[in-house]
């Protein structure tokens, strides 16, 4: 299984079963959606989405996203974790990070907390040399923390299913390690 990662605040851990009901409630939000689908997921959507994380999680070495729920509550505030973006394939290799949260748990400080977690897992414990993340420019929440976590301005693409305007941010494990947590 994956490791588990633990902040002050929140748990990152294995998707199960049992995460179906809050995992779909969360994706059915069209924001946590839209970019890039523009809409919520549907419960078969999500089901088909949770069975690909549960699979993934079974190689404590491989990147995958974790299921983040929050330490007091124990409630599912959404998902962060790594993956390799096959969907643009101009940059591979490569693997990103990403993060989601559901409307309710927004604007806490819960993606930076999950992200940064995220990211010394991959440096640390997977020993990646470097970290992309990937956003759509109108997403300025994520932009910003992509700033907090010290990534760099990054270049722009577009999206090869959709056509979007993406940004592609790099962080290296040098300039990770050199940043003051």
């Amino acid at each position: 299984m994956i490791t588990t990662l633990e902040t002050g605040r929140l748990v990152l851990r294995p998707f199960t079963g049992e995460d179906l009901d809050g995992l779909t409630a969360l994706h059915a939000e069209e924001s946590f959606w839209w970019y890039p689908l523009r809409r919520g997921m549907t419960a078969e959507e999500t089901g088909a989405f949770l069975d690909r994380m549960i699979e993934h999680g079974g190689a404590p070495d491989r990147p995958t996203f974790h299921a983040v729920t929050e330490r007091g509550t124990g409630a599912l505030v959404g998902w962060a974790g790594l993956a390799v973006p096959d969907f643009l394939p101009e940059i591979l290799p490569a693997v990103e990070v990403g993060w989601r949260l559901g409307t309710g748990f927004r604007g806490k400080g819960y993606a930076t907390e999950a992200a940064a977690a995220t990211l010394r897992w991959g440096f640390e414990d997977l020993g990646l040399d470097e970290i992309v993340s990937i956003f759509e420019p109108d997403n300025r929440p994520s932009g910003r923390v992509m700033d907090r976590l010290g990534f760099g301005p990054g270049s722009a693409t577009t999206e090869p299913g959709r056509g979007h305007l993406l940004l592609v941010r790099r962080l290296s494990a040098e300039d990770w390690r050199a940043t003051p947590r």
